[in-house]
């Protein structure tokens, strides 16, 4: 017993702050990945991984090549499948940065009650929009991002490049329409193009009855920091989406609430 080595207790602060750091990003990774297919595919690695360590330690010559030799290339193959999540998150790290604080910025310059009459006077044609396809059970879907992805968004849709109006709004999402399919996306409030093909969230917690655009709308939100109006023309709800969450059959004054502090 004397013998015995008790150095590996030699614990430091910076060790604890390391730990504590780690769990930080752990608790992230698992908030992103939280009810999707990723969730999966990550208990499918950690299978493989410890039937490596099975294997070596049987001395498996050939299954120990084939596992470490998939091994080897794991950090590719993780950059490759889990693209989508490491894009989220990263988004996630920065998503209060610029927009944001520019517009706290101009609060301070102009007082919070300019800004927010400024956005409400310029959010008025798109409530009063959502409030005519609500009743009519126009389905719609409208996203509006901070940054105008033309890889992202034009070569899936039609570019517009257009000021913003409750009848062009309309018009668009007409049923006739050829541009009512897809997504219209908001930039700097104009209308930049319409018709756009977005990914489809893959969560397995949302409601059986979502359809592909509602799906859609999720999706662009968990990809980006974009936020997302869905109007359903089931039963012409309207819902809310952002960082892959969604406020259903929310009023035309929370849907003006949500706009002016997120746009």
């Amino acid at each position: 017993m004397g013998d015995f080595d008790f150095s590996f207790f030699n614990v430091r602060l910076l060790d604890f702050i390391d730990i504590f750091l780690v769990a930080i990003i752990i608790y992230y990774i698992y908030n992103l990945i939280r009810g999707t297919i990723a969730v999966n595919i990550l208990i499918g690695l950690f299978i493989i991984y410890l039937a490596y360590l099975v294997v070596k330690q049987s001395q498996m010559r050939l299954l120990t090549e084939i596992f470490g030799g998939f091994i080897s290339v794991g950090s590719i193959a993780l950059i490759v499948v889990f693209q989508q999540e490491i894009r989220r998150f990263l988004i996630h790290i920065g998503k209060n940065i610029s927009f944001r604080r520019n517009r706290r910025l101009w609060t301070l310059f102009l007082g919070k009650r300019e800004v927010e009459k400024d956005n409400t006077s310029r959010l008025k044609p798109i409530i009063d929009a959502c409030r005519s396809m609500s009743k009519s059970h126009t389905g719609a879907l409208i996203v509006f991002s901070k940054f105008f992805d033309e890889e992202y968004y034009q070569n899936s849709g039609e570019f517009i490049d257009a000021e913003i109006s409750k009848r062009l709004l309309e018009s668009i999402f007409q049923k006739h329409s050829p541009l009512h399919d897809g997504a219209l996306v908001i930039v700097d409030f104009r209308i930049k193009t319409a018709s756009c093909i977005l990914p489809l969230s893959d969560s397995e917690d949302l409601p059986l009855h979502f359809g592909l655009r509602h799906r859609a709308g999720i999706g662009v939100t968990e990809m980006s920091d974009a936020v997302a109006v869905i109007v359903s023309e089931e039963t012409g709800e309207i819902s809310y989406a952002k960082q892959g969450n969604v406020n259903m059959n929310i009023t035309h004054e929370e849907l003006e609430h949500l706009l002016n502090e997120d746009v």
